[in-house]
């Protein structure tokens, strides 16, 4: 759908939805220890979202009418998976994992995104770092999506800061949200300073840069959804619901 700007109303809807949101993933976070499977995060998650008053949005979502509906309330992703893994049962949580948990809200029919990547344990340094770069560079986008502004440079920024230490997912982006799951403008996590769409106050974004150890090139699985590394390397994936304001950007799925 079109680049849509929020009113007011839909706005402070967003901010509420983004904090129950940030809320149910710190609570999310908390339980992905070792021996936890997927499946009992996915539970877990729907429950948390349905008692706040919410619907958990992926669930049932298919992105077009040939893809199956997606069958989970929670993206579970773990290691060499970079987005959307259907949680089950046999998907067990071991020490020395990295876990992506993406969760997507409805609230008042309004929606919001938000992803992060969990370390489980004692992870090697390397893990480590290439959690906290995609951490550092979600926040280096953010800080770039300022009003008149474009997307090209939220991706130049991310891309900027990677300087092809990791793999940079270019085949999946972030995205408009608010009035669906999924809106215009798409915002890649690479791109030319000044190119693309403006930023403009009342635009929301989901900005979610991807990065792996290894090679940048991705397989997209039979199901649909699930997509790893091509090299089986580990990836971490890392999203916010932003707010384009007045006076620059605003997080909305942090407390």
């Amino acid at each position: 759908m079109a680049i849509t700007i929020k009113n007011d109303n839909q706005i402070a809807i967003m901010r509420a939805a983004g904090k129950i949101h940030a809320r149910i993933l710190n609570e999310l976070e908390e339980l992905i220890t070792p021996g936890i499977s997927a499946k009992e995060l996915d539970i877990i998650a729907e429950q948390k979202v349905r008692a706040a008053g919410a619907e958990p949005s992926f669930l049932g979502y298919s992105p077009d009418r040939h893809t199956p509906k997606y069958p989970a309330s929670l993206c579970v992703s773990i290691n060499d998976v970079i987005v959307h893994g259907i949680p089950t049962n046999d998907m067990i949580i071991k020490d020395g994992d990295i876990v992506s948990i993406d969760l997507g809200l409805k609230y008042k029919n309004m929606f919001t995104d938000s992803a992060r990547t969990v370390i489980v344990g004692n992870v090697s340094k390397e893990k480590a770092q290439l959690v906290h770069d995609t951490r550092e560079a979600l926040a280096l986008g953010i800080a770039a999506a300022q009003p008149g502004n474009t997307v090209g440079d939220i991706g130049h920024a991310i891309e900027s800061f990677n300087n092809k230490r990791y793999g940079n997912v270019k085949e999946l982006s972030g995205h408009g949200v608010g009035l669906a799951v999924h809106e215009d403008p798409y915002v890649p996590n690479y791109g030319k300073a000044g190119a693309g769409a403006t930023l403009k106050p009342g635009m929301i974004i989901a900005i979610e840069p991807m990065f792996n150890l290894g090679t940048s090139n991705v397989k997209f699985h039979n199901d649909g959804y699930t997509v790893t590394t091509a090299d089986k390397q580990v990836s971490a994936h890392v999203e916010h619901t932003v707010l384009i304001t007045e006076n620059g950007s605003e997080i909305l799925t942090e407390l």
